[in-house]
C-alpha cells in the first residue's frame, strides 16, 4: 500500500480531518440562522425551508454517485473539487440577492458534499496504515463531533454580530485553510479509471430530481393549495422519475444501487428506520430554532447556545452509552430503545412549548431527545450492514447514508407544513399563540413517527449482543457512504477506534480498518 510521507503525515491527517470538521459544521450552522434569512430573503414560513432542503437533496441524491466517482476518478481529484465546490457556492450563497441564488447555491453545496465525502473515507484509508489508520479514523469522528458542536454555536455568533450572510462566507477561509496546502501534502492519484463500468449517470440525475421534486410539491403545496398545477405536478413528475430510477437499476450492469439488496431484510428495516428518524430529526431542529427565536425571542447566540445540551446529549449517546447497550443488549434492542428515548424526548420538549416558555422547561426532552439519537446513530448504520458481505458494505452503508439526507429533506417539508398550518404570513406578523400550536402539532406527530419506528426496529432479527470496545462519538453526522462495492470491501465490523476504510479491490486482502457499521 503506498502511504503518506512520513513528514507529512501529521499534515495530511490535519487537512482530512479538517474537511470532516467543515461537512459537520455546515449541518447545524444554518439552523441558527435561519430566522434572520427568512426576514432578509423575504422568505414565508413555508418556504424557509429550502435553506436546508436544497442541502439535503442534493448531497443525498448525488452521494452514492460522488462514491462512484471517488473510485473511477481518483480521491484526491474529487476532495479537492469538493472543497471548491463548498468554497465557491459559500461564497455566492453569502452575496445572495434572490431566494433563488441562494437556493442554488445550497444545492451546488450540497454537491460538495456529496464529492468531498467519501473522497475523505477513501483518502484516510489509503494514507494510512495499521495503527496510524486507526487513530486517523478515530481522530476523523472526534472532529466531525466537534464540528456539530460548533456549528450551532458558531451560526449563532456569526448572525448575532455580524450578518446571516457568514454562516456562508465563513465556509471560504476554513476551505482555503485545506486547498492551499493540500494539493502537496495529498499523494497524487492514479490514472483516472473512466472506462471500469462507467458512473451510472442517469440513475444519479433520476434520483436527485427526483426527490427535488417530492420535495417541491410537498413545501409549495400548502401555500399554492395540493391542486395546483406546481405542487400537483411536482408530486407526479418526482413519483414517475424516482419508478425510472429504479427500472433503470434493475437493467444497468453496474448500478449505483443494486436492487438485490433489497432483498436483504435488516438492511431494509434498517434504511425505512434511518428515514423515519431523519424525518423527526430535520423537522425537530427546525421546530426548535423557530420556537426559540421567533416566539421566545432569543438572540442568534442564545439559540446556538440552547442547541449545545441536545448536542452534548447525542455525543454521550454515540460514544458511551451506543457501544454498551448493543454489547450487552444487541443492536436490535439497542436501535428500538434509541428510537422509542428519542420520540420520548421529542415529545416532552414539544409538549412543554408555550409561549411564556423558557429554556430550562426544554433541557429535559432536549436531553432525553439527544440521549435516545446517538443510540439511534451508531445502532441503525451498524444494523444495516449487519446482514449484508463485506463485498458490499460501502454500498450498505452508502443506501443508509442517501436515506438519512433524502428522508430528513421529504420530512422536513413534511412536518413543516404542519407546524405552519396554524396560522398565515411569516412568523413576525403570526401570533405567538398561534406559531406555538402549529410547533407542538408538528413536533409530537414527529415523537409518534420515532414511537412507531422503534416498533419497526423490532422486524430485526434478534441478534446476540456485540462485543465492542468505546468508539468516538460520532454524533450526529452522516454515516459513511464510500461508494460502489469495489472500494468498500475494507469495511468491516464495528470496533472502537476507527470509522470505514475504503480502499480499492487491490486492498481487499489487506488487514482492514474496522469501524462503525
Amino acid at each position: 500500500m503506498t502511504t503518506a510521507p512520513a513528514k507529512r503525515t501529521g499534515l495530511v491527517l490535519f487537512l482530512l480531518a479538517f474537511s470532516q470538521f467543515i461537512i459537520s459544521v455546515d449541518y447545524n450552522i444554518v439552523y441558527v440562522a435561519l430566522p434572520d434569512i427568512g426576514e432578509s430573503m423575504d422568505f414565508s414560513a413555508q418556504s424557509l425551508q429550502w435553506v436546508v432542503s436544497a442541502y439535503a437533496v442534493s448531497f443525498g441524491g448525488l452521494l452514492l454517485f460522488g462514491g462512484r466517482a471517488v473510485d473511477r476518478i481518483g480521491a484526491r481529484r474529487l476532495f479537492l473539487t469538493g472543497l471548491v465546490f463548498y468554497a465557491v457556492s459559500s461564497l455566492v450563497g453569502g452575496f445572495a440577492t434572490t431566494q433563488g441564488v441562494l437556493i442554488g447555491a445550497r444545492l451546488v453545496q450540497g454537491v460538495g458534499g456529496a464529492l468531498l465525502f467519501p473522497a475523505v473515507l477513501a483518502l484516510i484509508a489509503t494514507s494510512f496504515e495499521g495503527t496510524l489508520r486507526t487513530k486517523a479514523f478515530a481522530v476523523w469522528g472526534a472532529a466531525g463531533s466537534l464540528g456539530l458542536a460548533a456549528g450551532a454555536l458558531l451560526g449563532g455568533v456569526l448572525t448575532d454580530l455580524a450578518s446571516w450572510r457568514w454562516v456562508f462566507f465563513i465556509n471560504v477561509p476554513l476551505a482555503l485553510i485545506v486547498l492551499l496546502p493540500a494539493p502537496k501534502a495529498i499523494r497524487r492519484d492514479g490514472r483516472a479509471n473512466l472506462s471500469a463500468g462507467g458512473f451510472d449517470l442517469p440513475a444519479a440525475i433520476l434520483a436527485t430530481v427526483g426527490v427535488s421534486s417530492i420535495v417541491t410539491g410537498l413545501v409549495t403545496g400548502p401555500e399554492e393549495g395540493w391542486t395546483h398545477t406546481l405542487p400537483l405536478g411536482a408530486l407526479i413528475v418526482g413519483v414517475v422519475l424516482l419508478a425510472a430510477f429504479f427500472v433503470t437499476e434493475a437493467k444497468t450492469r453496474e448500478p449505483l444501487m443494486p436492487l438485490r439488496l433489497l432483498k436483504n431484510r435488516p438492511l431494509v428495516v434498517s434504511v425505512a428506520v434511518l428515514l423515519v428518524f431523519q424525518t423527526a430529526l430535520a423537522g425537530g431542529y427546525y421546530i426548535f430554532t423557530t420556537y426559540v427565536q421567533p416566539v421566545l425571542g432569543y438572540s442568534a447566540i442564545e439559540a446556538g447556545l440552547a442547541f449545545l445540551p441536545l448536542t452534548l446529549a447525542s455525543m454521550i449517546g454515540s460514544g458511551k452509552l451506543a457501544p454498551r447497550f448493543m454489547e450487552r443488549y444487541g443492536l436490535r434492542v439497542t436501535l428500538a430503545t434509541g428510537m422509542i428515548v428519542n420520540g420520548i424526548g421529542i415529545g416532552l420538549t414539544a409538549a412543554v412549548m408555550t409561549t411564556g416558555g423558557s429554556f430550562y422547561a426544554l433541557l429535559p426532552g432536549s436531553i432525553i431527545w439527544g440521549i435516545g439519537g446517538g443510540l439511534v446513530f451508531v445502532s441503525v448504520f451498524a444494523s444495516a450492514g449487519s446482514g449484508v458481505g463485506d463485498e458490499e458494505q460501502g454500498m450498505a452503508s452508502a443506501m443508509a447514508s442517501t436515506a438519512q439526507q433524502v428522508g430528513g429533506a421529504v420530512g422536513l417539508a413534511v412536518l413543516v407544513a404542519v407546524a405552519n398550518s396554524t396560522f398565515t404570513g411569516t412568523y413576525a406578523t403570526a401570533a405567538g399563540s398561534d406559531i406555538v400550536s402549529g410547533l407542538r402539532l408538528a413536533g409530537l406527530i414527529g415523537a409518534g413517527l420515532l414511537l412507531l419506528g422503534g416498533f419497526l426496529a423490532l422486524a430485526l432479527k434478534k441478534d446476540a449482543p456485540t462485543k465492542t470496545q468505546e468508539p468516538e462519538p460520532l454524533s450526529l453526522l452522516p454515516a459513511p457512504a464510500c461508494g460502489s462495492a469495489d472500494s468498500c470491501a475494507a469495511l468491516q465490523k464495528q470496533s472502537a477506534s476507527s470509522a470505514p476504510a475504503c480502499g480499492t479491490r487491490e486492498r481487499e486482502e489487506e488487514p482492514a480498518a474496522v469501524g462503525r457499521g
